[in-house]
């Protein structure tokens, strides 16, 4: 009788781990899936500047293990950079996907319809003054280091900070809304919450 509630437990027990393998499986699986859908997205022909980083950075923030939140967007930056070429502002891209990051943190806390919009235009703001401050700083800029040379490379980005606007708004909305309905058709999606 003993042998028999063993091996009952055994085989319970087996199942429980079995079961927590593939949420775990499929948490990765979902994060790399993220990360190949950004890259694709960065190497197929798009206008300047849309590109689903930001939208990325601020997904994980929100949706990711917390330790994802920054890996994510980095990585879909790194290898489809690798594809497209690198050049000698990233570390201010990067670093603007990094503080992006940390406004999604903040929103996994502050996490309503409104605030993600404030997020998303935050993310947008942040992107354009990090980035374009770096480029004027580059030693290979084109504007004088000066007042008015960094004004002349704000007042050039803004076409492009237009697109980038457009740009997280369209795959923040996307990503926050699919990933929405996807919990309440499948409830077992909801992340769970975290003790820090």
């Amino acid at each position: 009788m003993v042998i028999v509630e063993k091996e009952r437990i055994n085989k319970y027990n087996t199942s429980i781990q079995i079961q927590e393998g593939r949420k775990i499986m499929a948490k990765y699986l979902f994060t790399f899936t993220l990360i190949l859908l950004a890259v694709f997205a960065r190497l197929l022909p798009h206008p300047p500047n849309v590109a689903p980083i930001t939208a990325l950075a601020l997904f994980g923030g929100v949706y990711l293990d917390k330790k994802h939140t920054f890996i994510v967007p980095l990585a879909a930056m790194f290898i489809s950079d690798f594809f497209i070429g690198i050049h000698s502002e990233m570390i201010w891209v990067y670093s603007s996907f990094v503080a992006i990051g940390f406004i999604g943190l903040w929103l996994r806390k502050n996490h309503t319809i409104v605030k993600t919009i404030m997020a998303t235009v935050s993310g947008s703001v942040l992107f354009f003054v990090v980035t374009n401050f770096g480029v004027w700083v580059s030693s290979l800029s084109l504007y004088p280091h000066n007042t008015s040379g960094l004004i002349q490379c704000y007042v050039a980005a803004i076409p492009f900070f237009r697109n980038t606007l457009v740009g997280d708004a369209i795959f923040v909305g996307a990503m926050f809304g699919l990933y929405e309905l996807a919990i309440k058709v499948v409830p077992s999606l909801r992340p769970q919450k975290q003790v820090i």
